[in-house]
């Protein structure tokens, strides 16, 4: 008999109804663990470094609403996850390639950019007057959160990861790579949202691709920039970056890093003064 971790990666060709079932609650807790794990660092880290505030208006009161939605998501998040797998494993979509040291980094490269024009565009399509009534919800985290990554409607939920239903179906990918993609994805995706920087390098602005936190929190504060995932070349190339991006992420650059325990005044308090992100 297989084992849990083995039946997560390899469901076998003859499995059924229960065992999607099966491997539908594995990813669900798996997905909630880094939720709330990661959640719960991300959190800690904040309380010791407001200096590395995004924003400096204040959060509102949306921290439970957040875990609810999320919590309430992530059902229909990990079925996409784990059909994509079980579909996989039972030859309904292409054969995937044996993985390998080629196969894999190459695998897990397409599967990104693919990911990010879907994220891209699907996002996009979620702010247009037809769809943004499903989307304003994640949108009342205009301060966001660690908590705020996946607190969205399912219609959003739909739109954004249904990828991973499609994603073997239209690529050869091993099965360990859709899995390693996902758990990256739920990990930068908690990132994304921390509302701290802790992430601002050279290689997360102009002329490179890569993001940091930054990114997506100035798409939380000002709406209509910033709507990609992973990479900003859709926003570049779409004219949707926020002109300020690469100059707030180097300003975060010159801060201490985020080991170093921030300054505090004469009475004990931490000081922070106005955030770099504004």
């Amino acid at each position: 008999m297989l084992s849990t971790f083995e039946f997560a990666i390899h469901p076998y060709p003859g499995a059924g109804l229960v065992d999607l079932l099966i491997l539908w609650a594995i990813t669900y807790v798996v997905l909630m663990a880094i939720y709330f794990g990661l959640g719960l660092v991300f959190d800690g880290l904040n309380r010791q470094h407001p200096e590395r505030r995004i924003q400096s208006r204040p959060q509102k009161n949306q921290i439970a609403m957040e875990m609810r939605t999320s919590v309430i998501a992530l059902v229909s998040i990990s079925f996409y996850v784990s059909f994509g797998l079980f579909a996989q494993a039972k030859g309904w979509t292409m054969a995937p390639l044996e993985l390998s040291w080629w196969s894999g980094p190459l695998m897990l490269a397409i599967s990104l950019m693919l990911y990010d024009t879907w994220f891209y565009w699907g996002h996009r399509l979620m702010h247009t007057k037809m769809f943004y009534r499903w989307h304003s919800h994640h949108h009342r985290s205009i301060v966001p959160s660690p908590w705020a990554n996946n607190s969205d409607t399912q219609v959003g939920a739909f739109v954004e990861q249904f990828y991973w239903v499609v994603l073997p179906f239209i690529l050869p990918i091993p099965p360990e790579i859709i899995i390693a993609h996902k758990i990256f994805d739920q990990v930068t995706g908690i990132a994304g949202h921390a509302g701290h920087e802790y992430f601002a390098a050279p290689s997360n602005r102009s002329p490179f691709p890569l993001l940091c936190t930054t990114f997506h929190d100035q798409h939380h504060g000002h709406f209509n920039y910033n709507y990609a995932n992973t990479f900003s070349w859709w926003d570049r190339v779409m004219g949707t970056i926020h002109p300020k991006y690469d100059e707030v992420v180097e300003r975060f650059e010159q801060m201490p890093p985020p080991t170093v325990p921030p300054r505090r005044s004469a009475d004990g308090q931490k000081t922070g003064g106005l955030s770099p992100g504004e």
